[in-house]
């Protein structure tokens, strides 16, 4: 869809972008402060994110309990939701265009003018504990805190967030959102049918009843190597694994295309080089890659399913294919193709409203760069062999690395495999 971007910087500190998208018939709201679970006051109380991003959308200035709220919402068909990560806690919702207006303000009194009660604390508590048990049937989702965890990321397993939130109170929840929910602790990105409209949305964000504060740093923590860990589950009927390779910088724009076609062509299609050979050898139904930049490094993770004696010779395949890729024994067919099919991804990525809406978010709620669009396509026809190998062999040359999983086997199995992985690095120091 054709959109125009401005960024606005209001009086009370706030930042955002207003995305003029002039045929949409819906506008999308996102609301981002940095208030995750890495800002919580101390580690016992590390569900306090969690928790009241589940009261959100409950008693406020206006309704007395969440029901009366949700009806009032949702009347005419919006939609609203919120989530926690380490980071962030971010507040979306949807509308058609004729109710816009009122939509925002009622944004407004849930983000700003909260009445955390009790009675809604309790049942939340209730919920997000539903919820994290839930994830540790979950296997995909189980292993990457671990990983983390592994490397030196300050954060905890599911397992340790489940014992904390019986020690959040009252208190807490209401101490994290008069600290967190500040103007100036606030992004957001507005998308929709705006020409006319920007003044008074502006008009409306500077008048909203948060006190000033401060946006928050974002934590750094110190990566390094770990040994191979296995998260045992006697129920697993196959190895759920996740291999994380880290570079202690970012990576710009060009080196991250150049890393999205090589994930393309190592596991992206039926035809890749890992996936693919992997199908065709009826080793492995699913095993993806992806690289991405966050604040002070850049990470390459791998991970999938395999039946446990089908593992080695998966593990086999990817070090292989690593191993000839560090070579640079990549075609410019390869490379050619790759192009293709990302130039394909990126316009069909445009096609709603809340689509156009994410291309900016992560990368605007993440370090404040808003990103050009209409530049995408020639950073993907410039990307380079060059390039890819490089960024790749800088990957595997920092050494930096962990491989989790999830199974029933024995941590020597998994021994095996981290092995076979490790000969990547050690064919590349060599």
């Amino acid at each position: 869809m054709k959109h125009t971007v401005e960024e606005v910087r209001l009086k009370n500190g706030s930042r955002g972008l207003l995305i003029d998208v002039p045929d949409a018939t819906v506008m999308s709201f996102e609301f981002q402060f940095r208030a995750g679970n890495r800002y919580v006051k101390h580690k016992d109380i590390y569900e306090t994110a969690h928790i009241m991003e589940h009261m959100a959308f409950g008693a406020n200035a206006q309704f007395k309990t969440e029901h009366e709220f949700e009806a009032e919402f949702t009347k005419n068909g919006a939609y609203h939701n919120a989530f926690t990560s380490d980071l962030s806690m971010v507040y979306v919702s949807e509308s058609a265009d004729f109710e816009w207006e009122r939509i925002l303000k009622l944004q407004e009194v849930s983000i700003c003018q909260p009445k955390f009660n009790e009675n809604e604390l309790v049942a939340e508590k209730g919920n997000v504990r539903s919820e994290l048990t839930g994830y540790l049937n979950n296997h995909m989702r189980l292993l990457w805190p671990k990983a983390q965890q592994l490397l030196g990321e300050d954060v905890l397993t599911f397992n340790q967030r489940l014992k904390t939130i019986p020690h959040v109170s009252l208190k807490d929840i209401r101490e994290h959102h008069k600290r967190t929910h500040t103007s100036d602790n606030m992004r957001f990105v507005i998308a929709g049918r705006l020409h006319g409209r920007k003044a008074e949305i502006r008009r409306q964000l500077e008048a909203w009843p948060l006190p000033r504060g401060e946006h928050f740093e974002v934590p750094y923590d110190e990566l390094h190597s770990a040994n191979p860990s296995l998260i045992r589950r006697k129920e697993a009927s196959n190895i759920t694994f996740g291999w994380s390779t880290i570079i202690p910088r970012v990576l710009d724009d060009s080196e991250l295309d150049a890393m999205a076609c090589l994930n393309h062509l190592l596991t992206g299609t039926m035809h890749s080089r890992i996936f693919g050979t992997a199908r065709q050898k009826g080793v492995a139904y699913s095993v993806f890659s992806d690289t991405a930049a966050s604040f002070y490094e850049s990470s390459w993770d791998f991970g999938g399913q395999v039946n446990r004696d089908d593992a080695k010779e998966l593990f086999e395949i990817i070090q292989d294919q690593m191993t000839r890729v560090l070579r640079g024994e990549v075609t410019q067919a390869e490379i050619d193709t790759a192009k293709s099919y990302a130039l394909g991804r990126h316009q069909m990525g445009a096609q709603t409203v809340a689509q156009v809406s994410n291309f900016y978010t992560s990368r605007y709620f993440g370090d404040g760069v808003v990103k050009d669009y209409d530049k995408v396509p020639d950073s993907i026809k410039t990307t380079s062999l060059e390039c890819m190998i490089e960024t790749a062999r800088e990957f595997i040359a920092a050494d930096t690395w962990v491989l989790a999983a999830v199974g029933s086997g024995d941590k020597e199995e998994l021994r095996e495999l981290s092995d076979l992985i490790s000969r990547v690095y050690a064919a590349e120091q060599n």
